[in-house]
């Protein structure tokens, strides 16, 4: 019995010396792309007029500082020629515009030049109903036992809409995002829910509500298929190469990552009782 046992811990001790050697994988690393975050969203209630539009590279997936890009021009102009520029905050990245002038169903063109190539794209404002209550149900869940949220709000009936909904948690540093369509409850009451398994009494949520256009819907949709709900945002480097609706006019098969989008918003914050 001593003689096996001893065979025993000496071939385990073998294999996983075996195991502590070094490979080295040789990646493929992809020329970087530019990253444009363009999401224009009009809180209700307020004026809207500052916006901020950022511009990055994608970099190598061991990388953890993702790079920024400096120096281009930014501007945005809606249906009657008004132009909206946005200034970089030196060297970092972020271009801010401090008039915008949001417009439900207004037509906006973004136009972002970097390193003589100039990117468009082509989007309308979408509203959004606001929400009307926050119920708590304490046996949620497949289990019966979970807190969850839900946000009410009532669709319009007179058009199709498009939403998406952002789930931010005290208890969790990313936010989650799904979206939703309401061909199933259109003109009628619907609501968004929370997808967290662990809350708490105390814990805070918020809850976002973007109205989108059935494009930026297509587009969200297959970016969460991919990233899953879980996701550090909409409005960040994509974790795969999905295709947004800003074309680089120069050479079409080059195009950046990001989308162009505008949504008015409704926002809520409610403490779990």
């Amino acid at each position: 019995m001593k003689k096996a046992t001893l065979f025993f811990v000496l071939l385990f001790s073998i294999f996983f010396t075996s195991c502590e050697e070094v490979v080295d994988v040789d990646l493929d690393t992809a020329p970087p792309k530019l990253v444009i975050e363009a999401a224009i969203n009009w809180q209700k209630g307020t004026s809207g007029k500052q916006q901020t539009i950022k511009l990055s590279t994608t970099t190598g997936y061991f990388e953890n500082v993702i790079p920024t890009v400096s120096g281009a021009t930014i501007f945005i102009k809606n249906s009657h020629n008004d132009q909206f520029n946005f200034i970089e905050v030196t060297k970092t990245g972020r271009y801010v515009c401090t008039n915008f002038n949001p417009v439900i169903d207004e037509t906006y063109t973004l136009t972002v030049i970097n390193k003589g190539i100039t990117y468009t794209a082509t989007e309308i404002m979408k509203s959004v109903a606001p929400i009307t209550r926050i119920e708590q149900n304490n046996e949620g869940g497949f289990t019966g036992d979970e807190i969850e949220i839900r946000a009410f709000y009532n669709d319009p009936p007179d058009a199709d809409n498009f939403y998406l909904y952002k789930y931010g948690y005290s208890n969790k540093v990313t936010s989650t995002y799904y979206v939703g369509e309401d061909k199933f409850f259109q003109g009628n009451e619907y609501f968004s829910k929370s997808d967290d398994d662990d809350l708490k009494i105390g814990n805070e949520v918020e809850i976002t509500h973007y109205g989108i256009s059935k494009q930026y819907y297509n587009y969200m949709s297959i970016l969460v298929s991919i990233a899953g709900s879980n996701v550090g945002g909409p409005f960040q480097s994509p974790p795969a190469t999905v295709k947004g609706n800003i074309i680089n006019t120069i050479d079409k098969a080059n195009y950046p990552l990001g989308y162009f989008s505008l949504s008015e918003t409704d926002y809520k914050k409610y403490t779990i009782q």
